[in-house]
């Protein structure tokens, strides 16, 4: 494996900040605005002012970016992962060139080749020929250039029999098809990918990170991409930074970066231990009890480790028949599996339910369980209560199989049980 420190660097971050200004823009006349201008900058009241209302600003600062320190080298597949507006698009758009940041540097070694969104750069109007000449001129590539690349771009997108159609026909499935093939074939240093693999269908997608793998390693271009599903991110990405509010909050192994963004995305939701104030957003639900408090302590297993965890419910009437159960999602958002308890009654007023799940047949990754306490009535089911992502647990390594450490990314989050081998015999036909 190449040390970072012998690779030569593709992009070099610096201190880079990016501000917008939210509000309001004007008072309706140039005059007006001029006035108010002036006002400000004397330390007056602003003749414009509502009468009777305290002065307003005009707009307030948005820092979509904030101290955005990174360094990315040659080879390098970099995942950028987040909340929406986190800032992922953003740094894309400066790295780019789109637009400028207000403080800080963005030094890019080698051409840069930009997937914003579905078909940027395209024209509607010319066909689907007509714009792999055109994006490859923008990037500076001569024709002969072009035509040496054509053949492999036209095979590639699988779009050949609709290659002379305006592309303003093109369904979004062929739209992304074309425009993957066109990046990911112009001569180009550095690839930069937004959420552009979400449109193409399953067998497309793995071709492209199949070609973007090769592209990284057989021919050392860089590859930046962002997307909000982790499994496209973990085959493709060996590295991954985590952004959040505008600022890196992590930068390292991609599996680590998932595991920690699911930890920190469920945590900032307020979706942990007290319910008090979560909002139920469900319909249908009965009414007759709720969750007050989910509670555990023991939110990094071992693999074999049971998850011990207390569910506080206060109900409005004696209840019988009531059952827990819990839907788990790995770090990916994924459901990996569901699980129910036995029955039990509940008293009117508060109570505890201890509980006991069996993890022993996940991998080690990050989980998250949505938790829904129901029963029956009249063969029917009542949905009581439900709580979305409010059980966190995490299942850490602590043995190896067959020497080799559990690779979530080939064999899963489920391990199955064991295969059982019911008789060998000879093969008598040879």
């Amino acid at each position: 494996m190449i040390n970072d420190a012998d690779r030569p660097i593709a992009i070099q971050i610096s201190g880079v900040d990016k501000i917008y200004r939210i509000g309001e823009v004007g008072r309706g006349t140039l005059q007006a605005d001029l006035q108010s201008w002036w006002a400000r900058k004397r330390g007056r009241e602003d003749p414009n002012s509502i009468i009777g209302e305290p002065e307003r600003k005009y707009g307030d600062l948005f820092y979509a970016l904030k101290g955005i320190d990174l360094t990315v080298h040659q080879g390098e597949r970099l995942g950028l992962i987040g909340g929406n507006g986190a800032g992922k698009s953003t740094l894309l758009k400066l790295i780019s060139r789109v637009t400028a940041p207000t403080a800080g540097t963005i030094d890019l070694y080698g051409r840069v080749t930009s997937m914003l969104e579905v078909g940027t750069g395209f024209h509607g109007e010319m066909t689907g020929l007509e714009n792999i000449y055109l994006n490859g001129t923008i990037l500076g590539m001569s024709k002969r250039e072009i035509d040496d690349v054509l053949e492999k771009i036209i095979d590639f997108s699988e779009v050949r029999e609709f290659i002379n159609t305006p592309v303003k026909r093109y369904s979004s499935g062929m739209y992304v098809k074309l425009a993957f093939s066109v990046a990911a074939h112009l001569d180009s240093e550095i690839v930069i990918m937004d959420e552009v693999l979400a449109v193409g269908d399953i067998a497309f997608q793995q071709k492209c990170i199949d070609r973007m793998m090769s592209a990284a390693t057989d021919e050392n271009r860089t590859i930046l991409y962002v997307s909000h599903n982790m499994n496209t991110v973990r085959q493709l990405c060996e590295r991954c930074v985590v952004l959040d509010q505008g600022k890196i909050i992590y930068d390292g192994d991609t599996e680590e970066a998932i595991r920690f963004y699911s930890e920190h995305l469920t945590r900032s939701r307020g979706m942990a231990g007290d319910l008090s104030s979560y909002v139920r957003r469900n319909r249908g639900l009965s009414g007759k009890c709720v969750a007050e408090q989910i509670l555990t302590d023991e939110e990094a297993l071992k693999m074999d480790e049971s998850l011990r965890f207390l569910v506080r419910v206060r109900a409005y009437e004696e209840l019988d028949g009531v059952r827990i159960r819990l839907v788990v999602s790995n770090s990916s958002g994924t459901i990996v599996g569901m699980a129910y308890s036995d029955a039990c009654c509940l008293n009117e007023g508060s109570s505890e339910i201890s509980c006991e799940l069996d993890t022993s047949g996940l991998a080690p990754d990050a989980y998250a369980c949505d938790v829904a306490i129901f029963g029956y009535e009249d063969n029917v089911q009542v949905r009581h209560d439900f709580i979305s992502k409010v059980l966190v647990f995490r299942i850490e390594e602590n043995y190896r199989y067959f020497g080799q450490t559990w690779k979530t990314r080939a064999w899963g989050n489920t391990r199955l049980g064991s295969i059982r081998i019911t008789e060998v015999k000879p093969d008598e036909q040879k």
